[in-house]
């Protein structure tokens, strides 16, 4: 197996891996809508559920509207980033990075997804003040997911090409 692919597994894997370790540890010693300060004003553990998509969308669907637009939007998804990836270069290998944490981080919410019906998240980041919004409660997944998209449109917008 050329080493492209051992390094999509791994770095998938890894994002996988600890999105479901820290789910596994929130759901065995923190009760639901438990919240636990860990920087004043800053940064909570906050065990909420998500059953929605990004920030809530779609949570008031029925349930079963919204578990076969996820889910089939999710295999659409993991199916055109195994695409893209195996259509990239070995040299970019940031790029190649940025597909698999992507794919890992929606694979881990796909895995709560199935298992429950929602989405377990605990990172709650915010600022102290009462007059700002709350940003939503994430998790490793999600991490996963926005730091690939990150790198993704750096290595589009700097790179300038698809791949």
């Amino acid at each position: 197996m050329p080493s492209k692919y051992i390094r999509f597994i791994l770095i998938s894997g890894l994002v996988i891996l600890l999105d479901q370790v820290s789910k596994a540890l929130v759901l065995r010693y923190m009760p639901l809508h438990d919240s636990i300060e860990i920087i004043p004003g800053f940064f909570n553990l906050s065990h909420v559920r998500n059953p929605g998509g990004a920030f809530g969308f779609m949570a008031q669907h029925a349930s079963l509207l919204r578990h076969f637009i996820f889910l089939g939007a999710a295999l659409f998804a993991l199916g055109m980033i195994l695409y893209f990836y195996h259509q990239t270069p070995p040299a970019r290998v940031w790029f190649g990075a940025a597909l698999a944490m992507i794919f890992g981080g929606a694979v881990g919410n796909l895995i709560d997804r199935l298992r429950f019906g929602e989405v377990v998240d605990f990172l709650d980041v915010y600022l102290g003040f009462t007059h700002l919004p709350h940003w939503p409660t994430f998790n490793i997944a999600d991490s996963g997911v926005t730091v690939g998209v990150i790198i993704f449109l750096l290595h589009i917008l700097f790179k300038k090409v698809p791949f």
